[in-house]
Parts: structure tokens; C-alpha cells; sequence
């Protein structure tokens, strides 16, 4: 049997989308997520990008060019990627469970309407 909750946070595929434009990640357990190269550069997790004590975002957006993109994405061990952004910034280690979170579909920004317009 597998493991429903566990399938759900390891990616399958990761890639571009067949445009280049987004970056798209393929869950083990069949969800699709597609991410623009600039969100995920502004939703960076690193200390330099987040004060640690109380997560405010230390980051401007203003300084982020909207081309950003990642030059590289690196596995860190079993549970994270790692992007070597075009503006040189690569300290950030995204973990699974956070670019799961960061999914913006619908059916993940409103699971309830979705299960009921399916």
C-alpha cells in the first residue's frame, strides 16, 4: 500500500513546462504544480530572504528582476530542491512540503470547491 500523505511531498518529475516558463514538479501522488520562475525566487526560505524569529520577509520584491530564473536546480538529499538563481542568490533550500504548499492551483488554493465541482 502506499504511503497517500508521503507520496504527496516527493516529487516524481521536475522540469519545465513544454513553454520554458514555469517551473513544473510532478507529485508521487499525481498532482501537477506549475510555478513561475520569480515566485519561487520571492518565496525563497533562506535566512538572508526571512528573519528567522518571526518570518517577515526580509526580501524586497522591488530588487527581484521579473526574468529571474534558475540557472540550476540541485536534489538536497531526499527532501528539498535548490535553485542557483540568474541574480546569483543560491543559500535557499526549498523543501518538498514548502513548494507543495506553494502550489497556487485551484484545487489547492480551494481543495473544498474543487471536490465539489468535479
Amino acid at each position: 500500500m502506499a504511503d497517500v500523505n508521503g507520496d504527496r511531498v516527493v516529487p516524481a518529475e521536475v522540469g519545465p513546462t513544454e513553454d520554458g516558463a514555469q517551473l513544473r514538479i510532478r507529485w508521487r501522488d499525481g498532482h501537477v504544480s506549475e510555478y513561475t520562475p520569480r515566485f519561487l525566487r520571492l518565496s525563497c526560505p533562506c535566512a538572508g530572504c526571512v528573519e528567522e524569529m518571526s518570518g517577515r520577509p526580509l526580501l524586497n520584491p522591488a530588487h527581484v528582476r521579473q526574468d529571474v530564473y534558475p540557472r540550476a536546480i540541485e536534489y538536497v538529499g531526499r527532501y528539498a530542491l535548490r535553485f542557483d538563481w540568474s541574480d546569483g542568490h543560491r543559500t535557499g533550500i526549498y523543501p518538498f512540503t514548502l513548494l507543495r504548499d506553494l502550489c497556487r492551483c485551484r484545487e489547492c488554493l480551494d481543495p473544498e470547491g474543487a471536490a465539489s465541482s468535479g
